[in-house]
């Protein structure tokens, strides 16, 4: 018989003492798995144990016989035994004095697995879990800790139902915790059980279980464990906040992410990337590409990061990084930020919270020195916007005129639509919030979009098809983005197949039952935190036929499973037409790059529109193919290890999907075809005729603006000298961008 190590209870009711739970952000966490049970348990009698409001079925579950994954075995005397060989060994338990309440001997206790005085502790008021629907406390993390305890060490059956996960420390340690995720679920299916220490999670990864959570029964979860690790970073923020103050949050600053907004930020993303293009266009004249490659050398993932912050900086705050030219302060404190929150998801015992440690841990002397830096920038851009208040401003923010206000970020709107009485620290979380999860995403989703179209040369060249047809050498306007429908459907893909972030973490606020969806059925007891895993629902071949193949065109096609009845499948009339991007809605919760149900990303649409057009400006312009040199280095597994899966690049995880060494890329400027630009040409025609009495339109003058944005030149090649004939499509003649502003040109029908 098993008995539960006295190490591990001490350490885990320590560990719940000093924080009621810390666990992963995203992904990436030190572990230590629960070892797998002994072949016999035996389940001690309820006897006189306090049964908590929220957990009634639970424990009525456990008294009833265990159901067939579980084989019991009652015998004479009502003892219950589990069985997971057949020629386990019947052990008496329980006896007179502890069927009547009193205190089991230490035989019994050796018998049972669990210490004497397990009951009894128990008892302490302080551990008494909180009424359903408030927030958990630590007597709540502690009672899922018992329910762990006693079905690992003292042969309960579980409570939740649902299969413990076994297996190696290395499986999820190593910073790819979402690739061991998935492979849990190939076995266990969904949802199943993860312990480490004290924590345990159920992961969910199956649409129909999502969407009760996200949605149906949204009111009985809250973010849990995330909100206590961003809590020292971002507040009462967005992402972190509960329900209460999420919901007066949310209703100031939805309407600020306006349609009209939108429209006019596009062009702000345009703007910010000229400083993008400029640093490619110096690395591409480098030429120092290596292995007869040719080109210049360079890594995009970095460029993307700082292109990201630099938009975010100014659609926002109105604050100019500069991160894409300059090294800044703030940008080193907004990564040692991020880097900070990961270690702490890391890290079992949270030792930031005992006395002194700040003063003394060189680490958090370093974290906290970089909080105070972002502190006082966001501190004085909001005392500035505040200060530089106008009235006519607020009359056009009234009627979403963008193009006539001086600043139309969203700092200066949160401020001038609700005065100068606004709350400075509020407001600090909420653009706390904003600085660093905003440009999070929007940079991995152009780092992998540009590592898949690099894979696949054939997407590469649709997807820059439509950018010449479409855009030509334009900054991208809303009404671009409306055009580019493959481009789009890529960025879709992107995210479908790189989730930013893999994981969305709830916990229970009030027990339920989780429908069967996909998977089986499960009780979510008060107080236990869930792993909703987006990336093995994303990767599902049951949602999505050959899910990780990149197929943009997926998209266009519908798609339902019969075998899981309680999934709507996939339409795309739910979105084309009316949205830009499928959703949620769409794939009835098959798809969540941006969560689901009351608590989606309010800045689902801004960052879709921000990595659509900095991919439309940056592949009209340039070519890339993988630095060969570098591939050398980084081709062995997706997590480092030889028998893993390959990946050019390698991938881990923080807040979201990161390369593991960079992407590293060989850049090279591209001759552009031809590109349309009807209307900024002034043409003069005449109609002759040819020799065969063909009759024909001559243009007679054509003058072209030349768009000063283009950042290549045109090779002498493809340049048009005077009565060079040129067909036309569609029976309008083509123009050609020129390195001057008037030619003669003679253009057949």
């Amino acid at each position: 018989m098993r008995v539960i190590p006295s190490a591990l209870l001490s350490i885990s009711l320590s560990s719940l003492t000093s924080s009621s739970s810390h666990g992963v952000i995203g992904g990436g966490v030190a572990t230590a798995f629960a070892p797998p049970p002994p072949s016999s348990y035996i389940i001690p009698s309820l006897r006189s144990r306090p049964v908590p409001e929220s957990s009634s079925r639970g424990i009525a579950n456990r008294a009833a016989p265990l159901d067939a994954r579980d084989p019991t075995v009652v015998d004479e005397e009502g003892t219950t035994m589990i069985s997971t060989t057949s020629t386990s060994t019947s052990i008496e338990a329980g006896s007179a004095n502890v069927a009547a309440g009193g205190a089991p001997s230490s035989d019994d206790a050796d018998v049972e697995g669990l210490p004497w005085w397990w009951e009894y502790i128990w008892k302490l008021p302080q551990l008494t879990p909180g009424p359903p629907g408030t927030d958990c406390t630590f007597a709540d993390g502690a009672y899922v800790l018992r329910t762990n305890i006693e079905q690992i060490y003292g042969g309960y059956p579980s409570l939740d139902r649902c299969p413990l996960a076994t297996g190696a420390l290395d499986d999820i340690a190593d910073g790819t915790m979402f690739i061991g995720l998935q492979r849990y679920a190939n076995e266990f299916g969904s949802p199943y059980k993860l312990c480490f220490g004290p924590k345990s999670f159920l992961v969910i990864s199956d649409p129909v279980q999502a969407r009760h959570v996200l949605r149906d029964a949204n009111s009985c979860y809250d973010k849990g464990i995330l909100a206590e690790i961003l809590k020292p970073i971002m507040g009462r923020g967005l992402i972190p906040a509960d329900p209460e103050t999420w919901t007066v949050r949310r209703r100031a600053i939805v309407p600020a992410f306006h349609r009209a907004w939108l429209n006019h930020m596009v062009g702000l993303f345009g703007h910010c990337n000229a400083g993008l293009i400029s640093s490619l266009n110096v690395a591409s004249d480098k030429n120092d590409a290596p292995n007869g490659q040719v080109g210049g050398r360079i890594e995009m993932e970095e460029k993307f990061c700082s292109v990201a912050l630099d938009i975010i900086g100014l659609s926002v705050f109105n604050y100019d990084f500069g991160s894409v030219t300059n090294e800044s302060p703030v940008i080193k404190a907004v990564y040692s930020a991020l880097v900070e929150a990961e270690h702490r998801s890391m890290t079992p015992a949270p030792y930031w919270d005992l006395p002194f440690a700040n003063a003394v841990v060189p680490r958090l002397r370093k974290f906290n020195d970089d909080l105070r830096l972002l502190d006082g920038v966001l501190t004085s851009l909001i005392d500035g916007a505040k200060n530089s208040r106008r009235e006519d401003d607020i009359e056009e923010l009234e009627r979403r005129d963008y193009a006539n206000v001086k600043d139309p970020s969203l700092l200066r709107f949160l401020v001038d639509m609700r005065g100068a009485d606004i709350d400075n620290k509020q407001l600090r979380d909420d653009l706390m919030t904003m600085l660093i999860a905003g440009h999070e995403t929007t940079a991995a989703v152009l780092t992998w979009a540009l590592f898949e179209l690099t894979k696949n040369p054939e997407k590469m060249e649709k997807v820059r098809a439509e950018i010449d047809e479409v855009l030509g050498d334009r900054t991208p306007t809303y009404d671009d983005i409306k055009g580019m429908q493959y481009l789009r459907l890529v960025v879709a893909e992107t995210l479908r197949m790189y989730p930013e972030p893999p994981l969305l973490i709830r916990r229970c606020r009030t027990e339920n039952d989780l429908p069967k969806g996909g998977g089986r059925d499960a009780t979510v007891i008060r107080g236990m935190d869930i792993f909703l895993s987006l990336y093995n629902l994303h990767r599902d071949g049951r949602f999505w036929p050959e899910p990780d193949e990149f197929r943009p065109e997926r998209w266009l096609t519908k798609y339902a499973n019969p075998d899981v009845p309680e999934w709507a499948g996939y339409d795309p009339e739910k979105w084309m037409g009316n949205m830009l991007y499928p959703n949620e809605i769409s794939s009835d919760f098959a798809y969540l790059p941006f969560g689901g149900g009351p608590r989606k990303c309010v800045g689902d649409e801004f960052a879709t529109l921000e990595a659509t057009v900095t991919l439309a400006m940056v592949l009209r312009r340039f070519e890339f193919e993988f630095d060969s040199s570098k591939l050398a280095e980084t081709n062995v597994g997706i997590m480092d290890h030889p028998q893993a899966l390959e990946h050019p690049v390698g991938m881990r995880t923080g807040a979201t999907i990161h390369t593991r060494r960079g992407l590293h890329m060989v850049i090279r400027k591209r001759v552009p075809p031809e590109m349309v630009v009807r209307e900024e040409a002034k043409v003069e025609t005449s109609l002759t005729e040819t020799e065969s009495g063909e009759a024909i339109e001559v243009v007679e003058s054509l003058e072209v603006v030349v768009d000063t944005n283009y950042s290549g030149e045109v090779n002498t090649s493809s340049k048009i000298s005077e009565g060079a004939a040129v067909p036309s499509e569609d029976g309008e003649p083509k123009r050609r961008k020129r390195d001057v502003v008037k030619k003669l040109f003679r253009l057949t029908k």
